[in-house]
């Protein structure tokens, strides 16, 4: 065992600027410990908590033993029938792990160990996403940057192969950092949307809606990027706002590009005795125009209803139409159509009949249907010679900054084009009003509920799914274009000439039956796009179960008994995993999604690798330097001006890096947000969790230095003190299992992280232990025994309830208690959790409420003794009141004295004043506690010290007495203000009473002390 120390930093509590922390010293375990074979806990523990130590060895062994596997309940002597199962959103294959993966990851474990320790069957899939756009991009910057070669070089065989090379070398990188996160995933039964079964499961699903008329093909407008040369999903579309004109790095391009500005162009009508100035954002669009469009209602162009105008760049004659779509306060009221490339025209032309040109190609030049001195220009090159040609024909009427939101791919960074392709669709109306029905009927449920309005509102307006993509890295579109050999090319007649099935012999077979041919008369054609991403994410909850087969998985553990997942997935993954599950297996995939919010910074910011801000969890558990954060920039692929922003923002949010927290204080931490819109964290909050689990460790190494060796641990429900102290102890416990019962059932972690921390902390911790500690080292008087059964029971059930967040620290102290009835099981991480039903019924309101009033006591002696600046004295403490709080206070005068850290305790009777010497303390309106000075202070300098209080609070009466009685207070001066001053003033006279006490008690100037 080897130990170390360090430096960092944290946030203060009172601002943002971070100050230094100071590391505690580094364990760790040292001990040889194969793979898989237990952890060796009967070497001592280290004198202080260290992640390191504690979190070494024990996944391996629980993995070995099977622990996390659903077979393992037929061992579980506690067990239930009933299951549990789960699928863990797949996260992509290209990277690592961030830190909205370990809120995922630490929400879900705690379920799933709550569940599988309430005696549950329990099944939790992992798996792992193939990440079509994203995998591709990173595969060909490699290949770009080792090789300089790229895509286009290699044959599509050629080039997966370097991806299923990588995939190789990267893809166990994702399941190794989930196990660093503790995860208690059934391994046996991880699944890559790519593997042989799911791609199986893929077609069948797209055959399937195809054959049910919900799958088409058609030619709609589509986000695209140009840099990709690929359609895109909406969230992979980002929204940057732009204030107005702003100068944009677009890749291909040398030059920055202007956005954020409205041009005003002049269309001259036909007979030329007029013009229309439209207002666009978007001039190289102009040689698609085929209308302009005026609302109906605007009487700036009611004579024009009806004209047509000459295209400025053609002369074709254009029709002005009118139609409620055009926002009359936008630009100058009149705008131009180019149905091609944005989809309020596109929706405009179709009312219109109106023809759909497209003037831009896949790889975002100008088209060969454009003027001749546009055609294979960059799209944003020719907005410039647009634009210049309106200037030198006289039509540019000026232009003017303009507000908006750019439209960006989050995988190029290219600028997002609609554009008119012939994709592949899925029609979602149907589904979605039956997913919409599911929600009203109660049979799929949200935590948060509110989600259902965001729910109805986005189904409501659904549109059909593109799930077309032109990438090679995918699930291959089981659809083939059809030819025969009497038959010359010709232009795709959209759906017509294209058949589906699950192999290309079916395929063959369908399009000879539906032709009439011979099959061997036929050439088919797959097509060479994949599908969306999206689509086979979609279908894990039942593919990853063995779908389209009936396995014994697929019986047993779908539907799954819950998802959870964050809130900005509700649409693109949760609303169709609901739409197609319902669909192609008959039954709801889940009846219960549980969301988690998005996480921001200290600052509220989102969590972006722009902003520096991002945490990896890795740092959180193992702590980072500045420079070592900065040297892993150094090895990653970013734009330099992007690397800069990152650069700067490190330094900004983590001056002195990051320091070792651990898994545990990460998990906890991050399980006690509520299901609030926005989560805000940083460093301190994890840091806190730390010295919680050190204050942890602290408590459980002097209950273990406390057992006596020939301890015989007592059964629980012959654990019956005599103490009031034991009594109240045994009272927390039972009142934690309760809400911690209560927040797992109700799906809220932060109400269980709540409870058991502050069990652990504030009563556990702060309270009992020093208490029985008194007892143990024979300071005051107790049950020394029955003080060891009943901290041991405390101790070992505050373990079991925070197993599920925090699975290291609490195998690690736990395995090293003497045996209890529940240490007969070989882990914490399958002993059941506490629970009401199974706790006796320890819980005492009497006594609870007489250790309040010894509290309230407490409290009272250490504002005395803070106000008289006493630490390490111990004076004698006199308490006066009635005799029924004498009764309420007798049975705890050992742990009074304790935790006011005195040197014995009197309870005074009725009229018996204290003695001389003592300075008072209000406890209630009935009870008031004496605190001996003589000896432990200067009674002089006291004496001065109430002397200046005295002269402060006379002053302030004074003043507040003249406001009160000066002339019209009462009349002019509002009652809730005379309220507050007369407050104030009442205030004021009980200090200056309680100083008169003071002095008394510390007798004339003459005395002696």
């Amino acid at each position: 065992m080897e130990a170390r120390s360090g430096g960092g930093g944290e946030k203060n509590g009172g601002g943002t600027e971070p100050r230094k922390w100071t590391e505690p010293p580094m364990f760790t375990y040292d001990v040889p410990t194969p793979p898989g074979e237990k952890k060796d806990t009967t070497v001592p523990l280290p004198k202080s908590y260290s992640p390191r130590y504690v979190e070494a060895a024990w996944y391996s062994w629980w993995e070995k033993e099977g622990f996390f596997t659903p077979e393992y309940h037929a061992q579980l002597p506690h067990r239930e029938d009933a299951t549990f199962a789960m699928c863990m959103p797949p996260p992509n294959v290209t990277g690592s792990l961030h830190l909205g993966h370990a809120l995922t990851v630490a929400i879900q474990d705690a379920i799933v160990r709550w569940n599988r320790m309430r005696g549950r069957r329990v099944l939790w899939v992992p798996g792992c996403d193939h990440a079509g756009i994203a995998t591709q991009v990173v595969v060909e910057q490699r290949l770009q940057r080792e090789s300089g070669i790229s895509r286009r070089d290699l044959t599509r065989d050629q080039f997966l192969q370097h991806v299923w090379r990588w995939k190789h070398e990267k893809g166990d990188e994702i399941y190794q950092q989930l196990r660093l996160l503790g995860s208690s995933l059934d391994w046996h039964r991880a699944r890559f949307t790519m593997e042989a079964g799911y791609s199986e499961a893929v077609t069948e699903a797209f055959v399937h809606l195809y054959e049910a008329g919900l799958v088409y093909r058609g030619r709609q407008l589509v986000n695209w990027s140009c840099a990709l040369g690929s359609a895109i999903s909406d969230i992979e579309v980002e929204s940057c706002p732009l204030k107005g004109r702003t100068l944009v790095s677009v890749p291909g391009y040398q030059e920055k590009v202007v956005f954020g500005e409205l041009a005003h162009l002049a269309y001259p009508t036909e007979d030329g005795g007029g013009e229309v100035v439209v207002a666009t954002t978007r001039p190289e669009t102009v040689p698609g125009d085929v209308a302009v469009a005026v609302n109906p209602d605007d009487p700036r162009y009611s004579h024009l209803h009806g004209v047509r105008v000459r295209h400025p760049l053609t002369g074709h004659l254009l029709p002005v139409i009118t139609d409620p779509l055009v926002d009359p306060d936008f630009g100058t009221g009149a705008v131009k159509v180019s149905p091609g490339h944005d989809h309020t025209d596109h929706q405009l032309a179709k009312r219109h009949q109106l023809p759909l040109p497209t003037v831009i190609t896949d790889t975002g030049h100008m088209a060969a249907n454009c003027p001749p001195w546009l055609q294979g220009m960059a799209r944003f090159d020719a907005r410039r010679a647009v634009m210049s040609a309106f200037t030198d024909s006289g039509l540019f009427r000026g232009s003017r900054d303009h507000p908006m939101v750019l439209r960006l791919c989050s995988r190029s960074r290219d600028v997002v084009e609609p554009l008119l392709r012939s994709q592949w669709f899925v029609r979602c109306q149907e589904m979605a009003v039956s997913a919409m029905e599911a929600v009203d009927r109660g049979d799929l449920t949200f935590t948060p509920a509110s989600l259902k309005s965001n729910w109805n509102i986005w189904l409501s307006n659904v549109s059909d799914w593109c799930v077309s993509r032109q990438l090679w890295w995918g699930h291959r579109i089981p659809a083939y274009r059809v030819a025969l050999p009497s038959s010359p090319p010709v232009q795709e007649v959209v759906g017509s000439d294209w058949v589906v099935g699950r192999s290309e012999v079916e395929a063959r077979r369908t399009a000879a039956q539906t032709l009439g041919v011979d099959e061997c008369d036929i050439t088919l054609t797959q097509d060479a796009d994949v599908l969306d991403t999206w689509f086979s994410s979609a279908l894990f909850p039942f593919a990853a179960m063995g779908w389209p087969r009936k396995t014994d998985d697929l019986c047993s553990f779908y539907p799954n008994s819950l998802l959870e997942t964050g809130t900005d997935l509700l649409f693109f993954w949760v609303a169709r995993m609901v739409m197609l599950g319902e669909r192609l297996t008959g039954s709801l995939p889940f009846p219960q999604v549980l969301f988690h919010p998005l996480l921001r910074d200290s600052h509220g910011r989102k969590m972006s690798k722009s902003l520096g801000n991002v945490i990896d969890p890795r740092h959180l558990i193992t702590g980072s330097s500045l420079q070592h954060l900065q040297e892993e920039l150094s090895h990653k692929h970013l734009h330099p001006r992007e690397k800069q922003l990152v650069l700067e923002g490190q330094c900004q949010n983590f001056p002195h890096g990051i320091p070792e927290c651990g898994t545990d204080a990460m998990r906890l931490t991050l399980c006690s947000r509520g299901h609030g819109e926005d989560v805000s964290v940083d460093v301190a909050s994890f840091l806190s969790a730390r010295r919680f689990c050190n204050k942890m460790w602290n408590a459980v190494r002097f209950t273990l230095s406390s057992l006596p060796p020939d301890l015989q641990p007592l059964p629980t429900h012959q654990v019956r003190p005599e103490a009031a102290i034991d009594r109240w102890a045994l009272g927390c416990l039972h009142g934690a299992v309760g809400a911690c019962e209560r927040g797992f059932l109700q799906k809220d972690l932060s109400m269980v992280t709540i409870a058991a921390r502050h069990y652990w902390q504030h009563q556990l911790c702060d309270v009992y232990l020093e208490c029985v500690k008194a007892v143990l080292q024979g300071s005051v008087r107790g049950d020394a025994e029955m003080g060891v059964q009943v901290l041991l029971l405390c101790v070992e059930g505050g373990l079991r309830l925070l197993a599920p967040f925090m699975p290291f620290l609490t195998e690690e102290l736990w395995q090293r208690l003497p045996p209890t009835p529940h240490k007969l099981y070989p882990s914490i991480s399958i002993a059941p959790y506490p629970s009401v039903t199974h706790t006796p019924d320890w819980s005492c309101r009497d006594v609870e409420l007489d250790f309040e009033l010894v509290q309230e006591v407490v409290r009272a002696v250490r504002g005395v003794r803070a106000e008289y600046r006493l630490t390490r004295e111990k004076p004698h403490l006199f308490v006066s009141g009635p005799p029924e709080i004498s009764a309420r206070l007798r049975p705890f005068l050992g742990p009074l004295q304790t935790l006011s850290r005195t040197g014995g305790v009197e309870l005074l009777h009725p009229g018996e004043g204290p003695p001389p010497g003592t300075v008072p303390a209000v406890v209630t309106h009935t009870c008031r506690v004496h605190l001996m000075l003589q000896g432990g202070v200067d009674p002089q300098t006291e004496r001065a010290r109430l002397a200046d209080q005295r002269r402060r609070l006379e002053a302030e009466l004074a003043t507040a007495e003249g406001r009160s009685h000066g002339d019209g207070f009462t009349e002019k001066v509002p009652e809730r203000v005379r309220s507050e001053q007369n407050s104030k003033m009442s205030a004021l006279r009980a200090q200056l009473e309680w100083i008169s006490e003071a002095e008394r008690g510390l007798g004339e100037p003459g005395d002696r002390p």
